[in-house]
């Protein structure tokens, strides 16, 4: 039977590997249990090794206590497990303003917005891409490039399978979308939890 879980982990077209897909596989259900879904794993070597989780709710949103709720939680599961041979520090964040996009669902939901791109093999003769997410298909997205070079097209179909890592663009418009969108979500959230002081509304501290 496929759960609400499976389908959102199932969206992801940029997976990890190596020992961050092993930990991937070792938070995914402790955050599915809980509401939040994966973004990223990334085991980062600066000043010792640092394990970052990168995750949110399923309404987009991620507050400084929900890290601290999922960083508790996930403790157990990795110090069990082991999947890191070395020491680290395990840092949970939120993907922030300027997110990677890891799902076919997150090129739909910031549509319009600007985008940096690295591809696996060659599209259109290129593995760099940056431009507008004009369209987010089944298969592809389609990205209107800012200044296209000479003799290159306007715009390019980028296969999803063969994005190796994209980004959004930190520009006036995505904060204004991405502020109305959390402040949207937070209300809703709200709603669910039957109400809350808008005094304590206002005091919730964004990641």
């Amino acid at each position: 039977m496929t759960t609400a879980g499976d389908t959102m982990e199932d969206d992801r077209i940029i997976r990890e590997s190596g020992v961050d897909a092993r930990v991937a596989a070792i938070v995914m259900p402790v955050l599915r249990g809980m509401g939040f879904r994966l973004v990223r794993v990334r085991l980062l070597g600066q000043n010792g090794l640092t394990l970052q989780i990168m995750a949110e709710r399923d309404d987009g949103t991620m507050t400084v206590e929900d890290c601290e709720e999922v960083s508790r939680a996930v403790s157990p599961a990795l110090d069990v497990a082991d999947p890191v041979e070395k020491a680290y520090h395990l840092e949970v964040s939120s993907p922030g303003i300027d997110r990677p996009l890891v799902r076919k669902s997150d090129f739909a939901t910031w549509s319009g917005h600007q985008v940096k791109m690295e591809t696996s093999v060659l599209v259109a003769d290129r593995k760099r891409f940056k431009g507008r997410i004009a369209e987010a298909g089944q298969d592809d997205v389609l990205i209107e490039r800012d200044v296209p070079a000479y003799g290159d097209s306007a715009a390019v179909r980028v296969p999803y399978e063969a994005i190796a890592e994209a980004r959004l663009v930190l520009t006036d418009d995505l904060i204004r979308d991405a502020l109305s969108k959390d402040n949207k979500a937070r209300k809703e959230a709200r709603k669910r939890r039957g109400g809350q002081d808008d005094a304590d509304a206002d005091n919730e501290t964004d990641v």
